[in-house]
């Protein structure tokens, strides 16, 4: 491939995992609620995003310990039961359960449970790019799906605004996430999505070539676009190469996942009519993907231009931009759309 074909290759993997973690969401919202998965008793608590954000911080801490302290392999087992346990939850709303044994005097799902154990499988034996990315649609969807149907309208926008926020700190100014997504690669986990140039690319053969010569080069080093828990970072303009040239992209997944959280919460607290019956699509549910979308094609355009950028205050920004823009166009009242009135459930 040339430099223009891998890049729009790239380019197009990227939405498409991204329209995947969003459209899984809104498929999960309903069944999500009818499971009764609802996390929070009060969702427009505004607090539950302060709690949220302080969840992050500590994760975010004791997963730079466990690096420094040379013990990576007990957050990756961790990080592979938790896909596992995310999985199960989509799986169990959305496979029938053809097949049930009762365990403890309850029913479980046998082909949920078989495939959710098959991701975990994977993950743990051969974590080249199409099952990380494979796994991490999965976990992002539930993940952005649970929050969504836990998360008020008010409660979203506020966790969206401070995770931006923090994200461009942690960029621009501590730097610590670049620390964090640099050790986190090497743990083949979906806490981080692998954007392969070309369909050839592999990697377990280039992590593992990484680590026989102890060190990866600035010039073989690929393009880090997103660290690695729920926000991202940046690309090192001035000392790496193009992106056109590099092998793969990182992009964590917390990009995909928290700009959905307002994504699916708008389809399920705001009071706009459904765009499609059976499914929890409204108008600004729709604006806030368009929203986000545009702000990933400017984060990949900074990126693929080689100039250092935090995603989160472009892909919330967006987010949050398309939302409001969609909820003014449904005739809701600005305090509607920020979550200050009372909104009823779909």
């Amino acid at each position: 491939m040339n430099k223009r074909t891998r890049v729009l290759f790239a380019s197009g993997l990227t939405v498409a995992i991204f329209l995947g973690v969003q459209l899984g969401a809104l498929a999960l919202v309903e069944p999500f609620e009818s499971a009764g998965y609802q996390t929070v008793e009060d969702p427009s608590d505004p607090t539950n995003s302060l709690v949220y954000v302080g969840v992050i911080l500590v994760f975010t801490a004791g997963m730079l310990a466990v690096m420094k302290l040379g013990v990576e392999w007990i957050l990756r087992g961790v990080i592979i039961l938790t896909s596992g346990m995310l999985s199960l939850y989509v799986f169990s709303v959305i496979v029938p359960a053809a097949v049930e044994v009762t365990v403890g005097g309850a029913p479980v799902n046998v082909i949920a449970w078989g495939a959710a154990a098959l991701v975990v499988l994977a993950l743990a034996v051969h974590p080249e790019w199409y099952v990380i990315d494979s796994a991490g649609v999965v976990m992002g969807a539930g993940a952005a799906g649970l929050f969504g149907i836990s998360f008020g309208l008010l409660p979203a926008i506020l966790l969206l605004a401070v995770l931006a926020i923090y994200d461009a700190i942690s960029v621009y100014g501590t730097e610590h996430m670049l620390t964090l997504a640099s050790g986190v690669m090497d743990l083949k986990i979906p806490v981080v999505l692998v954007i392969p140039m070309t369909l050839s690319y592999s990697f377990i053969e280039d992590t593992a070539q990484a680590t026989s010569e102890g060190a990866v080069s600035p010039e073989d080093e690929p393009d880090e676009m997103s660290e690695s828990d729920s926000t991202s970072e940046a690309s090192e303009a001035d000392s790496e190469p193009d992106s056109g040239d590099r092998d793969a992209l990182f992009i964590g997944l917390g990009d995909a996942v928290i700009p959905t959280v307002l994504v699916a919460s708008a389809a399920f607290f705001s009071p706009a009519d459904a765009l499609v019956s059976g499914f929890a699509l409204n108008l600004p549910a729709l604006t806030a993907m368009i929203g986000t979308m545009a702000g990933l094609i400017t984060l990949l355009w900074l990126v693929l231009k080689g100039r250092a950028h935090a995603g989160l205050p472009l892909l919330n920004g967006g987010a949050i931009g398309g939302y409001l823009v969609g909820a003014l166009a449904s005739g809701i009242s600005l305090s509607q759309a920020l979550g200050l009135g009372s909104l009823p459930l779909v």
